[in-house]
């Protein structure tokens, strides 16, 4: 069974979201429990490698070539876990995705709208990665 703890607090940055769930990560990970983390982004781009750094903090890289929030890599460092782009979720790529199968026809001509289908693919994004990762817990 996976175990799921959503940290939230706004959408102003800097006030230390990323870092309290890297420390839980890092706690669970202590008492021997396996540890994967997600960071969902409410922004329309499809990545943060465009975003004003002054604004979002500095670009993190993963092993993969993703250009993520910075708060993968506080993941990465205190978890000592290695994520992938998968791992950082935005808006944009939610509609992406849900405007390709749309397009692809895969809604059989029903209206797409943000509920279900838009929630459902965030909801099927966060289980792959639990699934991927046979994570205890997932942040």
């Amino acid at each position: 069974m996976v175990f799921y703890i959503f940290v939230t607090g706004g959408v102003i940055s800097g006030i230390g979201k990323g870092t309290v769930a890297a420390s839980i990560g890092r706690i669970l990970k202590s008492k021997g429990f396996s540890v994967t983390a997600i960071k969902i982004d409410p922004y329309l781009n499809f990545d943060a490698g465009t975003l004003r750094p002054t604004e979002h903090g500095e670009v993190f890289v993963t092993d993969d070539g993703g250009e993520t929030d910075e708060d993968l890599g506080h993941y990465e460092r205190f978890i000592d876990i290695t994520l992938s782009r998968d791992h950082n979720i935005t808006t944009g790529k939610i509609y992406s995705a849900v405007i390709e199968r749309e397009r692809r026809g895969e809604y059989l001509g029903k209206t797409v709208e943000v509920i279900p289908h838009v929630t459902d693919e965030i909801k099927n994004r966060i289980r792959e990665i639990a699934k991927k990762e046979s994570a205890d817990f997932v942040i």
